[in-house]
């Protein structure tokens, strides 16, 4: 029997927000694949473990390795259905099974420390892209979600949106850190925004 490639969500990142079947999972795991964060947060002694970093081919060529004699299980930040590796492991592995575990994604994360529901919310992203210039549009009462990266960060995307016609205005929160002991969450107008430093990785919410 070929042996299973797992991919695990593990939410914000602190492990009392993954789901049990998944902790279990990397608990038990001989092999264990993660970034450098979550290998510290969840790897224990006597797993065979492996970093994710932005060389995706060694990595798929050393997991390729190792499911020729254990299972591999691979955590993924946030869900594993949002902006996840799981698309890229599908298509290196289509003849692998694979068993998917959800995990809670930062955007619905971020929304509920707000006390927001994102039901009714655009979900973009600017980490390692850019979102099209329609989806931009200002529309009174739009709500937008982002995930940002270093060079989209709110402040970036904040000063992007006024450029696109949002008011300055615009009620705005951003969050980083979520679900560790130094989470940040910054309030303000967009204008508010423009003038935050050190947000990098983290979430940004419009309440237009």
């Amino acid at each position: 029997m070929a042996n299973t490639l797992y991919v695990v969500g593990i939410g914000p990142g602190n492990p009392d927000y993954v789901v049990p079947h998944g902790l279990k999972l990397i608990e038990e795991a001989k092999v264990l694949v993660g970034s450098e964060r979550s290998l510290l947060d969840f790897a224990h002694e006597g797993q065979l473990t492996h970093s994710v970093t932005g060389k995706l081919t060694e990595l798929a060529l050393w997991i390729e390795e190792q499911l020729k004699s254990h299972d591999v299980v691979v955590m993924v930040s946030g869900d594993t259905g949002y902006y996840s590796l799981l698309p890229y492991l599908k298509k290196k592995f289509p003849d692998t099974p694979i068993d998917v575990v959800p995990g809670i994604s930062s955007m619905t994360f971020a929304f509920a420390r707000i006390g927001e529901v994102w039901q009714d919310a655009d979900l973009l992203s600017f980490h390692g892209r850019v979102p099209k210039e329609e989806s931009l549009r200002y529309e009174a009462g739009r709500k937008l979600g982002f995930l940002t990266d270093k060079e989209h960060n709110p402040a970036a995307i904040a000063q992007i949106l006024m450029e696109h016609g949002w008011p300055a205005d615009t009620k705005s929160v951003a969050l980083e850190r979520l679900s560790y002991e130094d989470e940040r969450i910054e309030h303000g107008t967009l204008t508010d925004i423009t003038r935050l430093s050190s947000f990098e990785h983290s979430v940004f919410i419009v309440l237009g």
